[in-house]
């Protein structure tokens, strides 16, 4: 705090002090570097989190500009929908609400579309309640535009499109086909079921929105002569060539495969030909036989589509509701007399693996061909209340009475109503579309 340092700075020689020109120099430089960091991270911001909220910056602040003119200063924020726009790489359509609004009305009904399994036709077989149907699914980031079907149609001009899974898959294809057959004139629309393959041709748009039945995509000796026994099926875990001679050259490819794994702790899988038997096959922890099945698709897929032709996607696990107690229903029969949808934020119960949600993650990252995952888990798993309950069929025939008054062993709580969920799921693929 004295003159010290300076007075002797006057009387002795300075030791090494630079001089002045390049003290000037290097003033100039740090400047000059500060401006330029200043401007990049302005830069960084303006890519990433200006323009990443950008719908809900623009309507607040049209909120504020249209109450500054009228004079009022007060704005309740909490009224103003700050959501943006459906953007497929900035929103989680994850997160969110199922919103109750009885002014929306399903785009069709199981009584005017034809297309639709016996299994799955609710009211047709006696549902009673109706609420079921006029839930919709609200993301908390942004807003996902309703489902067009003149849209989709026009998207789907001169392709074609395939699902490709097991019975879950199958309604989310029907689903589809119902959603937009409804516009198409009778004369210029066409289906033809199949064993396999199962084709539905919008003959006016060139289009053809298909589905094949490959419960676990890979091969096994359960895929066309169904056997019931679970310990019975055998996976061949290695090979998918026999199913994916179906698959080439479609334009968009909508890939799923969960329930038809969940069949227990461990799965018999076996590599090589069926042609040699079944005998040699080993028992494998699910998740471990899930993961090389997946990656035996994955290698299907990279070295087979060409992803300037073909786009994928890979639609995650549709929930299971078989135990009330994961949804605090003690005295509840699984999904049986549920009317409303699970309200607790991120619900998750016993009937969705995360192990096998991992799987998927995974798999898919690592691969070559960009696979676009349509997450419906998380949505779905609020949906107690929309499955097939007592309302089906089991064997070709519909429950009788006495079985619907046994809902612990006849209530379906895997396949859903339809309309219903799956219509949510096709809202979402759309908008990917």
């Amino acid at each position: 705090m004295s003159l010290a340092p300076s007075t002797s700075a006057t009387m002795k020689p300075s030791r090494g002090r630079p001089p002045l020109p390049i003290i000037v120099a290097i003033v100039i430089c740090a400047l000059a570097f500060i401006a330029l960091f200043y401007t990049e991270t302005v830069t960084f911001l303006s890519s990433r989190s200006i323009f990443k909220h950008k719908y809900s910056c623009s309507r607040k602040n049209a909120a504020r500009k249209s109450n500054d003119r009228t004079g009022e200063n007060d704005v309740d924020e909490s009224l103003v929908d700050d959501r943006f726009e459906f953007d497929p790489e900035e929103c989680n359509v994850a997160n969110g609400k199922w919103v109750f609004n009885s002014s929306i009305k399903p785009l069709y009904s199981d009584r005017t579309c034809p297309y639709l399994d016996r299994q799955v036709s609710c009211v047709k077989n006696g549902r009673p309640d109706s609420d079921y149907r006029h839930w919709e699914w609200q993301p908390e980031d942004c807003t996902l535009p309703r489902f067009n079907p003149e849209l989709a149609l026009k998207k789907l001009r001169g392709k074609r499109i395939l699902f490709v899974g097991d019975s879950l898959q199958r309604g989310q294809w029907q689903s589809f086909v119902c959603m937009v057959e409804s516009i198409i004139p009778e004369d210029k629309k066409s289906m033809r079921r199949g064993r396999s393959l199962s084709v539905f041709k919008a003959k006016e748009y060139n289009a053809s929105i298909e589905f094949y039945w490959a419960p676990f995509l890979v091969e096994s000796n359960s895929d066309l002569h169904i056997i019931a026994d679970p310990k019975k099926r055998i996976l061949k875990v290695d090979s998918v060539s026999k199913h994916a001679k179906s698959w080439v050259g479609v334009d968009i490819l909508v890939f799923n495969t969960y329930v038809w794994w969940m069949s227990g702790l461990r799965l018999k899988t076996l590599w090589g030909s069926f042609a040699n038997g079944e005998e040699g096959y080993e028992e494998l922890d699910t998740p471990v036989a899930y993961r090389i099945g997946l990656k035996t698709w994955a290698n299907w897929v990279d070295s087979t589509v060409n992803p300037n032709k073909t786009r994928v996607f890979f639609t995650t696990m549709s929930p299971t509701h078989t135990r009330s107690e994961d949804w605090n229903r003690k005295n509840g029969t699984k999904c049986f007399n549920e009317t409303k949808p699970v309200m607790k934020k991120k619900h998750w119960g016993t009937g969705s693996d995360k192990k096998i949600m991992s799987v998927v993650t995974n798999v898919v990252q690592k691969m070559k061909v960009p696979v676009t995952v349509i997450n419906i888990t998380q949505i779905s798993e609020y949906r107690i209340d929309a499955h097939a309950s007592v309302y089906t069929e089991t064997g070709g025939k519909l429950l009788t009475d006495e079985q619907k008054a046994d809902p612990m062993h006849h209530a379906d709580c895997i396949h859903w109503c339809l309309p219903g969920v799956p219509d949510t799921w096709n809202q979402i693929f759309l908008a990917h579309l």
